[in-house]
């Protein structure tokens, strides 16, 4: 790295994958490219590896296997997170801040028109 070159700092958006993780990527993008939600050999091979991914993230965190959702992205990942958490009558408020990236806005936003409360951090109320 020379003096000339860009200092990234937008790994919030996206980050580098270590070698390791290329390394273990690599077959699912050249051999085993499978759609796991198929039966045939190539999807229940990509389906394996997801569970095995699965359980080992579970115990990576302490938590059970059923309980880990692989996502496309961060946008879907707060959608998940924002309807599923507000989907029950008894948790139809969410806070929020007034500069919430768009990918949490918009969710938050259309908790307005499902009958919900979105409070943003000035203390006002959106019924």
């Amino acid at each position: 790295m020379s003096a000339d070159d860009p200092i990234y700092l937008d790994h919030n958006a996206t980050t580098p994958l270590l070698p390791d993780v290329v390394d273990a990527m690599l077959p699912y993008l050249h051999e085993h490219f499978g759609n796991p939600s198929s039966r045939h050999l190539y999807g229940r091979r990509t389906h394996d590896a997801i569970e095995r991914a699965r359980t080992e993230v579970a115990a990576l965190i302490g938590s059970d296997p059923d309980e880990i959702i692989f996502t496309s992205g961060g946008t879907e990942a707060n959608n998940l997170a924002i309807r599923g958490a507000t989907a029950r009558a008894s948790r139809r408020r969410i806070v929020t801040s007034t500069v919430e990236h768009p990918a949490t806005a918009r969710p938050a936003s259309w908790m307005l028109g499902a009958a919900s409360t979105c409070t943003r951090d000035r203390g006002e109320v959106y019924q």
